[in-house]
């Protein structure tokens, strides 16, 4: 897990480049690589996970010096392309495979990869420049093309770093503001500052860049599997099982944070049954509130597995500060308290020296676990009984930029077709973003094993009578954990809610979110909003109407964000 940057053009300087790798240096403390020639200069940071050696440092070159590579993330099948190469290898690092492997594949290299990457390659001899990400946007690549050349980054904040302007996407905010979207999977919520889609590569050379789509997910599911349901449950326990294998590739020590759901805890088991117990360290955040803290859920899983338990205490007393520094590492709006306690994991585990964590991210939206794949209705969020946005306090003018977000159904099945929006446009790209921020601002490094793309294919593709079973989501998932877990833990209901935000916002941190409605009223954005509809709305909160808190947390993002 590291954090690349570069610049390609006459804008090329190696003073820019240090700029950039300084913003961004928490990505990777054990070593910045810089590699600069006429009209391109190429940057690494480096968080050590596999050969710790330095012959493993980055700008990284292959044996003929033709092709430079930085990579930011992890190939966890690269032992096995290995054993396929022909080639002269100098380490024992999966980035000389990924180069290797482009090398003689070229392009094709990519539907081999199991694996979070975000990478680039400079071709000395072609002068042509090749970058790609992988299937499910794990891993980030920002960039923007100007007249000064292609500059691109892991964070945003490395590209205001080299000189590119701070402008705000007024729609992009306004779709945010009025629908909760956090943006198309090439937009950002800067002017000019693109992203990279999850699943795609570019190539520039002659200021010409073009970008294409590799990864075709549509194609890859058999909506037709003629498999028994023993066989579909013995099929999918050997991808988790070999999924895990390949994630616990690692030089250095390897934990998991638990929650008390169905998904981390099943990640657990199944670890447990690969690894000792004892090596394997479990994180998890509370907050003292009974009716919010999964604690109860983790404790009786630990109580059943044995595993040691890190408990991450938060408090409203420490939100101010961690908002303010967790606002720094994301560069654009986060999904509220919850992220902030998260965040605080990893920062226990990095004290620790526990520097790879694994989650359970990606099994509700390969299994159907949301209540509202089956409730009538549009929204994504859960825990909710009316609209958490407010539209009656955006201006005439915003109102008017907002557009609400439509997603490709390639599907003809209602279901599926939300299990594919949630995998590639709303719920997986933001909460990979939040996640890869909050890890990587404690210089950790973040696996998730659900989104092995074999897994996600596979589960996807089942009919719906093997994902929701009556009133019951994920319901062959919980048929094959039932014999292993708790049946407190593997039958317990989905808890949308895992802090009190909403009792926070209006009490312990009421400044906090008062802070946020004078900022928007005095500030140069105040014609953004109807400031007498916003007040009326933080008044009606403070009065009781607190079923959700995001818009509060929305305009205490524009906030921390604009300020």
């Amino acid at each position: 897990m590291c954090g690349i940057a570069g610049v390609i053009g006459k804008g090329a300087d190696l003073e820019v480049l240090q700029k950039m790798l300084l913003v961004q240096k928490h990505r990777g403390p054990d070593n910045t690589g810089k590699f600069f020639a006429q009209n391109i200069a190429l940057g690494h940071n480096r968080l050590s996970i596999i050969d710790l050696s330095e012959g493993a440092n980055q700008p990284f070159f292959d044996t003929k010096n033709r092709y430079v590579t930085i990579f930011n993330g992890e190939i966890y099948n690269y032992l096995e392309l290995k054993n396929e190469l022909n080639y002269d290898f100098k380490t024992n690092s999966d980035t000389e495979v990924l180069l290797a492997s482009y090398i003689k594949w070229g392009v094709k290299c990519l539907d081999r990869l199991n694996g979070m990457f975000s990478f680039a390659i400079w071709d000395q001899e072609e002068k042509k420049f090749f970058a790609a990400r992988d299937r499910f946007g794990v891993k980030p690549f920002y960039y923007q093309k100007n007249d000064q050349g292609f500059y691109f980054s892991s964070e945003i904040k490395a590209l205001f770093a080299a000189g590119i302007n701070r402008e705000p996407d007024k729609q992009v905010w306004a779709n945010y503001f009025a629908y909760g979207s956090y943006g198309m999977p090439n937009k950002t919520f800067w002017q000019d500052i693109q992203q990279l889609p999850g699943g795609h590569y570019l190539e520039y050379s002659h200021d010409e860049l073009n970008i294409t789509k590799w990864y075709h997910f549509e194609e890859a599911i058999n909506l037709n599997i003629e498999l028994s349901k023993e066989e579909i449950k013995r099929k999918y326990i050997e991808l988790l099982e070999d999924s895990i294998k390949l994630r616990f590739r690692s030089d250095v020590p390897v934990g998991i944070n638990l929650s008390g759901g169905l998904d981390s805890s099943t990640l657990l088991t199944f670890v447990n049954k690969r690894i000792s117990k004892e090596s394997i360290e479990a994180f998890t955040f509370y907050t003292n509130n009974d009716y919010y803290d999964e604690l109860p859920w983790v404790k009786s899983m630990i109580n059943h597995t044995k595993n040691r338990l890190n408990e991450v205490l938060l408090t409203p007393e420490s939100i101010q500060n961690l908002a303010d520094e967790i606002n720094n590492f994301q560069d654009e709006p986060f999904g509220g308290i919850p992220t902030i306690a998260y965040s605080q994991i990893f920062n226990r585990a990095r004290e620790k020296g526990t520097i790879v964590l694994l989650d359970g991210q990606g099994m509700d939206e390969q299994w159907a676990g949301y209540d509202y794949y089956v409730k009538s209705g549009n929204t994504n969020i859960q825990g909710v009984n009316k609209s958490p946005f407010r539209k009656n306090v955006l201006s005439d003018e915003l109102l008017t930029l907002a557009v609400k977000p439509e997603y490709p159904k390639p599907f003809d099945d209602h279901i599926l077709n939300l299990q594919y929006r949630d995998l590639f446009y709303t719920k997986i790209p933001r909460a990979l973003r939040f996640n890869d921020r909050v890890s990587m601002a404690y210089s950790t490094e973040l696996r998730e094993p659900f989104l092995d793309y074999r897994l996600v294919e596979f589960a996807f593709s089942l009919p719906l009578e093997y994902k929701i079973k009556g009133n019951v989501h994920k319901y062959l998932l919980r048929e094959i954990v039932s014999e292993i877990l708790p049946n407190e833990v593997t039958y317990a209901p989905k808890r949308p809610l895992q802090t009190p935000q909403r009792e926070w916002m209006a009490n312990e941190l009421r400044g906090f979110s008062e802070s946020a409605v004078d900022f928007i009223e005095e500030s140069g954005f105040s014609n953004w909003f109807k400031i007498d509809s916003l007040k009326k709305e933080w008044q009606k909160y403070l009065d009781g109407d607190q079923d959700s808190s995001f818009y509060l947390w929305q305009w205490y993002n524009f906030y921390l964000l604009m300020n």
